[in-house]
């Protein structure tokens, strides 16, 4: 408080000047108009600058927080175009797909069309998934195909996908024929490249040429005849000699397929179930 008071009486007279000085401004701004607008003009523009600059920094402040609404904005965005693409994608494959040739020369059956949603080509055991299921009128035994040729079989169906044993599993076997001569056999696939199987059991009176088209016969009830395989490569004899081995190039690019179609005909489900109840009979016979 001393030290207060001693600071006070030191500098008492700047003090009084200041005081003074206050006073002059405040009576000379008040009571004279022209010196009270300079006045009232200088201090708007210096308050409008100091709410520029405040304005200035809390939009510098708020910046994090818009940059990420905009980054959620966009994925959003990008998320609806990326939907959006994809069903003008579906559209415009399932169109395609329907009309191609192959799958017209099949317009008397139902078509069920089907994207693939998980693939391999690099197994003995390949297996195909697709988006369609018991909902949607798949069951087992049904012959899928695509724009270009035979796909293979459906073996497992759930409500909303189904899974296919293709012309690339080991365990696949479809009876076919060469085209305009009607010699038939059996398609297998014995595992390394993609792109090539055999037919096996062509009777050694067979009459062909190399580029003939080998299409399904419609003996196996899963498919029904004409639907197209692949195109001879090369001839072989048989481990007995008693018939033909043909390599075949195959119609079907599995490494790129995207869209299928499974056959749902009900005349090929009826002699299905019958050669079961066949089989079933057969084997109950010679247990007996």
């Amino acid at each position: 408080m001393n030290n207060l008071w001693a600071f006070l009486v030191k500098y008492n007279h700047w003090l009084l000047f200041v005081v003074l000085e206050v006073v002059s401004f405040v009576l000379l701004f008040q009571f004279n108009s022209y010196h009270g607008s300079v006045w009232f003009t200088s201090a708007n523009v210096v308050t409008g600058k100091l709410n520029e600059a405040n304005a200035s920094v809390e939009s510098f402040l708020s910046m994090g927080k818009m940059n990420e609404q905009l980054t959620l904005r966009n994925v959003y965005l990008e998320r609806q175009v990326q939907q959006l693409s994809e069903m003008l994608t579906r559209e415009k494959d399932d169109s395609a797909l329907l009309q191609s040739t192959q799958v017209q020369l099949l317009d008397q059956y139902r078509l069920i069309p089907a994207k693939v949603v998980s693939n391999s080509v690099n197994k003995r055991d390949n297996l195909i998934t697709i988006d369609k299921g018991s909902v949607d009128g798949i069951h087992p035994d049904m012959g899928v195909v695509s724009g270009t040729g035979v796909v293979g079989v459906v073996y497992l169906v759930s409500p909303h996908y189904s899974v296919i044993i293709p012309v690339l599993n080991v365990h696949s076997n479809i009876s076919v024929m060469i085209a305009e001569r009607g010699y038939f056999g059996v398609l297998r696939w014995e595992g390394g490249n993609s792109k090539m199987a055999f037919v096996d059991d062509i009777p050694r009176h067979a009459r062909f040429n190399g580029g003939d088209d080998i299409v399904t016969s419609g003996y196996s009830a899963l498919f029904p005849p004409g639907v197209h395989v692949g195109k001879i490569h090369r001839t072989y004899n048989s481990p007995d000699g008693m018939s033909y081995r043909l390599s075949i190039n195959l119609a079907t690019d599995f490494g790129n397929l995207r869209d299928v179609c499974v056959i749902n005909d009900a005349k090929l489900q009826e002699r299905v179930n019958l050669m079961r109840s066949a089989q079933d009979s057969i084997h109950t016979v010679t247990r007996n």
